[in-house]
């Protein structure tokens, strides 16, 4: 039985990984609902939530370069706290995010499917699963190449709306909209900024999947803080380019007010039905599944190290050094959610259980920092206090908006 993962991933596909986890969804919705908090000045909601999740980030990149370990979060909390049990917990709320967000994602991309295909969701969802387990098992540079693809079609998909955004000529609120100075001296405009950067945080979320690929990275002390930092400087760029386009585009109560903003940008300045965004939609779900199925068993095969209840997933298998076990057990959950668990208010429990992570790790890091401050890559000790005070905010943010 082998208990080694195979070390095939490099920088490029690595920052892919994680450019293709962040860029998900959220994005096709959460543009409206920042429009409407920051108006015009939205793009700088998603600067601004790029720069709240960066001390976190970096928090995660220099703990990655200290314990370069599946387990990830788990590992990090376990040395800094010196606990064992916080450890194996931390681990499985993590799988059980990962798994219960994929499932949703699952289920939302085979909605799409279905609408395209007239396929009964049903079947789709048991489609699309099995697919992304078997490339899961087959192997994790496969599994990468995948996501790196669907990643560009993502990509490609947001740039096409950005340049739709540009091509036609700006809504009356761009134009009667003052200049940026005098507009954030405006009352209450930095307010709404904040409010918007608050919701927009959330589609930053997915950098820290990043870690726990370290078994399989070639340099982990060295490949894993760059493609954490890469991975949310190219995210924010690309987030904030896309609501500068749709807000510039259209007026902002129609964007705010829609439920699809993305396809109400192409159809103002090129008409049609913004089909294709659908289409795309696919390949930001079947992405997002397959980097969370990924993700998790990973996590599981990290836990099986630490703890003999779980060891039986520590086992990679011999020829393709993937963790099939702990990814079998992952993949059939993700299908299992797909087909049983409500879809309200998954996305609230997942968040909140991932910005308590943050706030443990940030926490771990202070704590270990004052024990051994020496580290492969070191950030100053003020970054984790500034990103446990950053994700404490938008925790409590999180649970009173939600309660």
């Amino acid at each position: 039985m082998t208990q080694h993962l195979k070390r095939r991933i490099g920088l490029g596909l690595l920052t892919a990984y994680g450019i293709g986890v962040m860029v998900g969804a959220g994005i096709y919705v959460l543009v409206g609902a920042v429009a409407g908090e920051a108006g015009v000045l939205a793009p700088l909601s998603f600067l601004l939530a790029g720069l709240v999740a960066a001390p976190t980030a970096l928090s995660y990149g220099e703990f990655s370069s200290r314990l370069p370990e599946a387990a990830g979060e788990a590992a990090y909390v376990g040395q800094g706290f010196a606990s064992q049990r916080l450890a194996v917990f931390v681990g499985l709320a993590i799988v059980l995010a990962g798994t219960v967000s994929a499932g949703a994602v699952l289920r939302g991309g085979a909605g799409y499917f279905s609408a395209a295909t007239g396929l009964s969701s049903q079947i789709a969802i048991l489609a699309m699963g099995l697919a992304l387990i078997l490339v899961a098992l087959v192997g994790v540079l496969e599994s990468f190449a995948l996501v790196a693809i669907f990643t560009l079609i993502e990509v490609l998909g947001l740039a096409l709306v950005v340049w739709a955004g540009f091509s036609t000529s700006a809504s009356v609120d761009w134009m009667a909209a003052p200049p940026l100075l005098e507009g954030l001296g405006s009352p209450g405009v930095a307010t709404g900024i904040a409010f918007g950067a608050v919701l927009a945080f959330f589609a930053f979320i997915g950098f820290e999947d990043i870690v726990n690929m370290a078994e399989e990275v070639r340099e982990p002390t060295r490949i894993l803080p760059k493609a954490i930092i890469i991975s949310l400087a190219v995210t924010s760029v690309i987030y904030a380019l896309v609501c500068w386009a749709a807000v510039r585009a259209v007026p902002l109560e129609s964007l705010s007010q829609s439920q699809s903003p993305l396809a109400l940008v192409w159809q103002q300045a090129q008409g049609g039905n913004a089909r294709f965004l659908s289409a795309i939609a696919v390949f930001a779900a079947l992405n997002g599944v397959l980097a969370q199925i990924v993700m998790a068993s990973r996590v599981l095969f990290g836990l099986g190290g630490r703890t003999t209840g779980l060891a039986a997933f520590r086992h990679a298998h011999p020829r393709f050094g993937t963790p099939v076990r702990a990814t079998v057990l992952i993949g059939l959950a993700v299908l299992g959610a797909a087909y049983w668990l409500p879809v309200a208010q998954l996305a609230e429990v997942t968040s909140t259980t991932l910005l308590s992570v943050f706030v443990l790790v940030n926490l771990a890091l202070i704590l270990q920092k004052r024990r051994r401050p020496e580290a492969p890559f070191q950030v100053p000790f003020a970054v984790p206090v500034v990103g446990l005070v950053l994700s404490l905010l938008a925790l409590a943010i999180a649970l009173k908006g939600w309660m």
